[in-house]
């Protein structure tokens, strides 16, 4: 309550008066009138690290994204609808909620609040070249001042206080869990350097999956932005959070290292330049065990020798560099404005992605393997979860908070490295939030006489999973008719028609996505954040670029995705049902006759192979509703759940859970089908696909 004497503040809220007086007086000694704060870290990173949370310190909000701007008497934060309501909580009477994140709204706040002539300032190095570009023009012509101040005023204000940065170790991944050596890697991006027509000198890599990043030598779901995100406010913001932290694993990846410097992502702090000759690591060269260090020199001297400079000494380097007869070659969707002013305009090669980012999006044969062994494993822990829930449910023995505990340690086991992702668990009205974690002061028991949405992941040496499950009544065998049931079932059905869509090869994830949908606008009924999102090979969860949003890269064969269709009941209830699956080419054939006459070296057509493993809520399925072509897919997924994950819960010695699976796989009927639906809908997706479709080319 702002209008009691003194404020009141809930126990959720943290008192910030303090920690704006000491920015407003750093803001005061470098002229800046105003001073914007993003909630990402020098690498654009969607999971950051303590240090990094500068947003979070300031205001006290704890969600994933946002943007701040004070000046000397005002402040105020931008969000997207996940957050709204969490904001509300944590925000204390000095800040003003926005309920958007376009920086368009941004502008026009600091065009009322800051006078002509006045300095916005902000840290070069958290902004992305568009996120920059985008403020620059929202300011244009206002008389206001644009000054990027390489000291963060944040840091300043946060003093002493700001945790330390991470000292661990930094080490290389086993070979076996590697889809090819480093050196490898590194000739692969030589050589798309030598086939691009501009001929770049070096790639840039900026993000932290660019170095650690697992792909060929030669690629936004329910917890990115895309969850209740929209409006998204422009390309640039829905850029900035998921293409950045995918730079971030890069840079772990190409060299198969390792760290743990951002929670839920074995990534480390770094930077490289690969010229033609040369490979310049900028990392904190202490912290590198001693077998990743003899991997980084065992080229040495030569051209497969790679330099170990100071993370800070990046800059000074590039700029070093960049007077030489050079081009440099950088994604500018993720390379912070920092760098790139370093280096001259006519000497960048700029496209939206790094070569780096565009290869690791298709993994190859052996990385197939590996994430399918581990969702076989990750599938195990889950089925664990599901039999405990129905035992202890039903007594009041568990809360959201307890489960999610329970569930993340169910999966340490055989290469596991821990959650992939801060574990969603969600009881009832709670699970309308599709962002919601609880914490352990706010948490409700699970009750049997409500629905329970569980989002959880695991980080194993072989692979990053994620899946969600949601469950009727868990712990009972009631079957809740009218709207949960109906929706859950709706919800399944686009999971479905997604799942077993064929469809051409570079097909944008945009055109087809559509499919988890039409079940729920069918009556009426839709969801608020993205159907998908790219995953990693023990690397993010949230994998840039593959997905289906407007600004993902054309579908491919071996690009691993997420489908996460979902329906969300304010007050009430919420249902999301994901799977990860890879992309693979389709058989186009009946008999001996094909369907398709392709043309001479026309592209096969792709699928999607389901690589979770879990069965669904048999009591929130509506069979009625599904056509026999989705049971026919019902069951065969079940005999693959069987024949996979059957024989691993008996290696283990699972009993209980074996016999659990065994009777939540028994098949459907195919006659409990609605028949004449199922024509119809068949006759939709055709034409919807077709429509779809003939925008392609564009």
């Amino acid at each position: 309550d702002c209008t009691a004497d003194p404020p009141y503040l809930p126990p959720t809220a943290t008192n910030t008066t303090e920690r704006l007086a000491a920015l407003r007086g750093a803001m005061r000694t470098h002229g800046a009138h105003a001073y914007i704060v993003p909630s990402t870290d020098a690498h654009m990173s969607e999971y950051i690290s303590e240090r990094d949370a500068r947003l979070g310190w300031l205001t006290g909000f704890t969600g994933s994204s946002g943007t701040v701007v004070v000046t000397q008497d005002k402040a105020a934060l931008w969000t997207d609808s996940r957050y709204w309501t969490q904001a509300e909580r944590e925000l204390d009477c000095n800040w003003e909620l926005q309920r958007t994140t376009s920086i368009e709204s941004i502008g026009m706040w600091i065009l009322k609040a800051v006078p002509v002539g006045g300095n916005v300032s902000l840290d070069p190095f958290l902004f992305s070249i568009g996120t920059w570009n985008s403020y620059s023009r929202a300011l244009h012509g206002s008389g206001r001042t644009l000054l990027p101040l390489e000291i963060n005023l944040v840091d300043q204000a946060w003093g002493d206080q700001r945790p330390l940065p991470s000292s661990s170790e930094i080490y290389s991944l086993p070979a076996e869990f590697t889809g090819s050596s480093w050196q490898e890697k590194v000739a692969g991006i030589r050589q798309r350097m030598e086939q691009h027509v501009r001929r770049p000198t070096a790639v840039l890599l900026s993000g932290l999956e660019e170095t650690a990043c697992e792909y060929p030598p030669c690629r936004g779901g329910a917890r990115t932005g895309a969850v209740g995100s929209s409006p998204r406010g422009g390309r640039a913001v829905a850029m900035t959070v998921a293409a950045a932290r995918t730079e971030v694993s890069f840079l772990a990846g190409l060299f198969n290292l390792r760290g743990d410097d951002i929670p839920y992502n074995p990534v480390f702090y770094s930077y490289a330049l690969l010229t033609n000759t040369t490979i310049s690591l900028f990392v904190e060269g202490s912290r590198l065990s001693a077998a990743a260090r003899e991997s980084l020199r065992s080229g040495c001297p030569g051209p497969l020798c790679v330099e170990l400079q100071g993370y800070e000494q990046v800059s000074a380097h590039l700029r070093r560099y960049a007077q030489g007869n050079v081009t440099v070659w950088l994604g500018t969707e993720y390379t912070t404005y920092g760098l790139y002013r370093v280096i001259p305009q006519e000497k960048l090669l700029e496209e939206n992605y790094s070569p780096v980012m565009m290869a690791k999006a298709v993994k190859n044969a052996h990385e197939q393997e590996l994430l399918r062994a581990a969702h076989v494993r990750d599938a195990v822990a889950v089925i664990q979860y599901l039999l405990w829930l129905e035992k202890t449910v039903p007594q009041g023995q568990v809360d959201e908070f307890s489960g999610a505990r329970h569930i993340d340690a169910l999966r340490w086991s055989e290469h596991s490295r821990g959650p992939s992702f801060q574990s969603i668990s969600a009881s009832g009205l709670n699970a309308a939030l599709a962002h919601y974690s609880p914490s352990n002061g706010s948490s409700r028991t699970l009750s049997a006489r409500e629905m329970y949405l569980f989002d959880t992941g695991g980080q194993y040496l072989d692979g990053t999973t994620d899946i969600t499950r949601t469950g009727g009544c868990p712990g009972t065998t009631c079957s809740p008719h009218g709207a949960p049931q109906e929706a859950y079932t709706r919800v399944l059905m686009g999971n479905i028609d997604l799942s077993c869509l064929i469809f051409p090869s570079n097909t944008a994830g945009r055109t087809v996505e559509s499919f988890a949908r039409r079940a729920l606008w069918d009556v009426g009924l839709n969801y608020g954040h993205g159907t998908g999102h790219g995953i990693g090979n023990f690397l993010s969860v949230h994998e840039w670029p593959v997905g289906f949003q407007s600004n993902n890269v054309p579908l491919g064969a071996g690009m691993f995705t997420s489908i996460e269709p979902g329906y969300y009941q304010d007050g009430e209830f919420g249902i999301r049902i994901e799977d990860v699956a890879l992309v693979v080419k389709a058989q186009t054939e009946v008999g001996d006759t094909s369907l398709w006459q392709h043309q001479s070296g026309e592209e096969p057509f792709l699928t999607f192979e389901v690589v979770s493993l879990v069965p669904y809520d048999r009591n929130l399925i509506d069979l009625s509703l599904l056509s026999p072509q989705q049971i026919r897919y019902l069951n065969s997924y079940y005999e693959r759940i069987r024949a996979l994950v059957g024989p691993e819960l008996r290696r283990q010695r699972l009993e209980e859970e074996y016999g659990w699976l065994q009777e939540n796989t028994e098949p459907f009927p195919v006659s409990g089908a609605a028949t004449a639906t199922a024509a119809a809908g068949t006759l939709a997706l055709a034409s919807l696909l077709s429509v779809l479709l003939s925008g392609l080319g564009a």
